[in-house]
């Protein structure tokens, strides 16, 4: 009898660790998600950051074309046409 009673105590110490086990894990998992959820708004806040200084970028090379640097001449031409289009678009609106 002894025996199994040492078996059952075995048995509810092994239990009561694989509980405590699954506790911890849960928590871990929980502290994980987390951290992903921060990872990905962060990821998400340094895309838009990229995005702005690429704006920007390309706001420095027309405006750099445009106080004659040869560099980015045709990326002008292209720019001013285009807005001249625009522009064409807007007179013939007005004059209907």
């Amino acid at each position: 009898m002894s025996n199994l009673v040492k078996l059952v105590e075995a048995l509810e110490d092994k239990i009561g660790k694989l509980v405590e086990k699954q506790s911890q894990s849960t928590h871990k998992i929980a502290k994980l998600e987390r951290d992903l959820e921060l990872s990905g708004a962060e990821v998400n806040n340094l895309q838009k950051h990229i995005e702005a200084l690429e704006a920007k970028n390309q706001t420095l090379k027309t405006a750099n074309a445009m106080l004659g640097s040869n560099e980015y001449k045709k990326e002008t031409k292209l720019k001013i046409n285009s807005l001249m289009r625009e522009i064409d678009q807007c007179i013939v609106q007005l004059s209907e």
